[in-house]
């Protein structure tokens, strides 16, 4: 197995300089217990279960691929769990990520539908690398320290997170990862390369009722990650029915997107997304795929009763 070092290099440079040491999501607004364990729906003995595959910049060599797995229940009407695996790839196996972690959610009652959430996650992160055949672009054997062996580590994590909901709207902020490691310490005189930073998220979202059979959603997710430029991720989505949405999505210098997905049946939604590369490195792909799956499973039988899920 041949890899350019070079362009794995480039691979690692485009993930810290764009704060993608996180995988992105253009379904966030449905993905949004992986970035804050105080995400809440509320509705008690109703388990939500998900999934997405993500496929990044589909032609360049060596581009992410990722799959989102998470789920979480209420125990209570002022307690939810949840769990989230993330596992990530980079440079078709150089660099493997996986993420495994727990969500507990307490959830406070104000006046009205208002409720207001905080939450924590723990877990841990689990990184491989292999630098076995790397190449330069000369042809000769990689001779850089830095990938001059494999690495296998895992390390735990915590986060925390809060969020204000109604049945229309929401606002939550989050940090997943308070802990900040290095993937590759310093040694032989090379700086620390690969530290995870802490990512701070900052989300919101409502529901605008046009008519009996149209709304309008409107969401965005901003991003802050110490020494990277600020990321921002604005939606709008049109909901037809209950049952169909079709919107476009805008992340500052980095892409559009269209995205779509419906109801299969009561409990049941799937969804997904094209995003086209707007930056230099859209002349190497031709854009990114995501497939979405969402399920709503009633764990007591007494049938599926629950107001249609915005978000």
């Amino acid at each position: 197995m041949k890899k350019t070092l070079l362009f794995i290099s480039f691979l690692f440079y485009i993930s810290s300089m764009s704060a993608q040491q996180d995988p992105e999501y253009t379904h966030y607004m449905y993905n949004m217990s992986v970035v804050n364990p105080a995400y809440a729906t509320g509705t008690a003995a109703m388990l939500n279960v998900g999934g997405l595959y993500r496929t990044q910049w589909v032609g360049a060599v060596g581009a992410p691929k990722t799959f989102t797995f998470f789920g979480h229940t209420a125990l209570s009407d002022k307690i939810e769990l949840g769990a989230s695996l993330i596992s990530d790839d980079i440079g078709d196996g150089a660099k493997k990520e996986n993420n495994f972690y727990a969500d507990f959610a307490y959830v406070l009652k104000l006046a009205g539908r208002h409720k207001f959430s905080f939450g924590i996650k723990a877990g841990f992160t689990s990184l491989q690398t292999n630098f076995n055949g790397f190449v330069l672009q000369s042809g000769n054997v990689a001779t850089d320290l830095a990938f001059a062996e494999n690495i296998n580590v895992t390390r735990p994590n915590i986060g925390v997170g809060a969020y204000y909901f109604t049945d229309t709207y929401y606002v939550g902020f989050s940090v997943p990862n308070l802990l900040n490691g290095k993937h590759i310490e310093e040694k032989s005189g090379i700086n620390a390369y690969g530290a995870e930073e802490i990512h701070g998220f900052l989300t919101a979202g409502y529901v605008f009722k046009i008519s009996e059979d149209f709304k309008l959603k409107p969401a965005f997710m901003s991003r802050f990650v110490g020494g990277s430029p600020f990321s921002l991720d604005v939606t709008a989505n049109v909901l037809y029915r209950d049952k169909f949405e079709l919107g476009a999505a805008y992340r500052i210098d980095d892409a559009m997107s269209v995205l779509m997905n419906i109801n299969i049946t009561p409990s049941l939604r799937v969804g997904y997304a094209y995003d086209r590369t707007l930056s230099n490195l859209g002349q190497f792909n031709s854009g990114t795929h995501e497939i979405m799956l969402l399920f709503n499973l009633d764990l007591l039988g007494k049938g599926y009763d629950k107001s249609p899920r915005f978000f």
